[in-house]
């Protein structure tokens, strides 16, 4: 079993002494130690001869050494005390970067993007250390043999999952921008996948609990709000399945895709003679459920790309942590009664008979009831001092909600179904990639809060938690099964009160 203690790789980088102190052409540092019957993984760097260059690898030490993953070479000054200069430790850092992106489906999208001069930013230390950890999880998990890969990656992901390490994956976040963000966050969640699948064939346990379950962070800057959350679609908790047998293609593209959300939230303060008001109102809502293979695997070991989970419930709650100030809580939007349109319909019948026979006279009359539904439902609701948002999608034949009830088998089989072609149909209630976006030109009623005036000049802390419900009901493939899955997030959110 892999020993709990990850080194401090950075530490040990920035103090390599120069080459002509070296005993041997390399130098290692054990990453994940292991008991004597298993191998152990290390970091070495090597010196090219008759260059002055070295280069880095992951090897998995076994009786003969196997290299997982190899570096660029980095040019170094022999005149210099310390072998390696901020300048080269940056560009190894951003080889680290590079590799862990080379790892997503699609890994076009960042070839204009430049990467910012990393060595002069606050807390380089721990978004370097972050970024080899990440990417020797994504060679654990791709590239070493299985004996070697059980023993190390919880070592890895408990150093991932540190106070450090999380801080220090926001900020890394904010200077890739969200392009290079979200091949990140594909390329460590196709990985993921990949583990919880093993595991789960491995353990034979269905159940088990995602070693990643959810990556979120927030920010809080002048009048908005933002969280960011990306969260592999096989690491949600089933809340609801039509426990029908479902096969391996189908299994395979429900698997390998996952959710990524982003939630804006604009907010004004106003001081007031007696009070002040922070009044806050939606921005932008989007979450999309993104596939984490490219479209030919999807094609091949899959159904297609056109099965996947779409969103079906999002509900959202905004709180203020210290509510000693806090004097009311108010919401913009009236409780919504559904307009009925009632027609009457009335009709009559009249024959002639022959004469031994009574005039026949028949009058029929009738009402049909139309009701509209649009597919989104807008709620807002208070509990306490809480402000909370919810979106319901609604079943556009029979008006039921849809991450709460199940479809009949006959529903399923329909082709006129509106969640069948719900990618293609011009009436889906999703973008054409099977997303939803909810912004504040429909969605903008707001939450106010009135806050005690002993509150001016402090800065007060703010919770926002969800929930995301995805739905799965199918669109082409022939199969009677359904799901719903769920993820909860909280983050925490500063307001200045001034």
């Amino acid at each position: 079993m892999a020993s709990c203690c990850y080194p401090d790789v950075f530490s040990w980088v920035q103090n390599l002494p120069p080459i002509p102190q070296w005993k041997s052409n390399s130098m290692s540092i054990c990453l994940c130690s292991s008991t004597s019957s298993h191998p152990s993984l290390n970091l070495s760097i090597t010196k090219t001869l008759h260059s002055p260059t070295v280069s880095f690898s992951i090897i998995a030490d076994f009786n003969l050494p196997i290299s997982l993953w190899l570096s660029k070479y980095f040019k170094i000054n022999t005149n210099s005390p310390k072998l390696l200069d901020e300048e080269t430790i940056s560009s190894l850092t951003i080889n680290f970067i590079q590799d862990v992106l080379s790892y997503s489906s699609n890994t076009n999208n960042s070839t204009h993007i430049k990467f910012p001069k990393l060595e002069f930013i606050p807390g380089f230390k721990d978004i370097f250390n972050l970024a080899f950890s990440t990417l020797t999880l994504l060679i654990c998990i791709f590239e070493a043999p299985a004996d070697l890969r059980s023993g190390c990656l919880m070592t890895i992901k408990n150093e991932l999952i540190n106070c450090r390490l999380r801080a220090a994956s926001a900020q890394l976040m904010k200077l890739l921008g969200s392009n290079m963000e979200e091949q990140w966050m594909r390329s460590v969640n196709l990985a993921i996948t990949n583990w919880i699948i093993e595991i789960r064939a491995t353990k034979r346990n269905l159940n088990l609990k995602t070693p990643s379950p959810l990556f979120s962070y927030a920010i809080s800057t002048s009048g908005l709000w933002k969280v960011q959350l990306y969260c592999p679609l096989i690491a949600m908790d089933v809340e609801s399945s039509s426990n029908s047998s479902v096969d391996e293609q189908l299994l395979f593209s429900l698997n390998y895709h996952q959710l990524e959300g982003v939630i804006q939230f604009n907010y004004k303060v106003t001081i007031q003679e007696k009070w002040v008001t922070v009044k806050v109102n939606t921005d932008n809502i989007r979450f999309d459920v993104i596939r984490l293979v490219n479209e030919t695997l999807m094609n091949e070991r899959g159904v297609g790309t056109e099965e996947k989970h779409f969103p079906s419930r999002i509900s959202l709650q905004i709180t203020p942590t210290v509510q000693t100030n806090i004097i009311s809580v108010s919401v913009s939007k009236s409780s919504n009664n559904p307009v009925r349109e009632i027609e009457m319909e009335k009709g009559i019948e009249t024959s002639f008979d022959p004469p031994s026979s009574f005039l026949g006279l028949k009058v029929s009359a009738g009402e049909t009831v139309t009701t509209s539904i649009k597919p989104w439902k807008f709620e807002q609701s208070v509990n306490g001092y809480s402000g909370i948002l919810n979106w319901f999608l609604h079943d556009s034949m029979d008006g039921r909600e849809v991450s709460s009830s199940k479809p009949s088998k006959i529903a399923l089989i329909n082709p006129r179904a509106w969640f069948k072609d719900r990618y293609s149909s011009a009436h889906r209630p999703f973008t054409r990639q099977g997303g939803v976006i909810f912004a504040g030109d429909e969605y903008g009623d707001s939450v106010s809060w009135k806050i005690d005036r002993g509150a001016i000049g402090k800065t007060m802390l703010w919770e926002i938690s969800g929930w995301i419900w995805l739905t799965y009901l199918p669109n082409k493939h022939r199969t009677f099964h359904t799901e719903t899955r769920r993820l909860e997030f909280r983050e925490i959110l500063y307001l200045h009160i001034a």
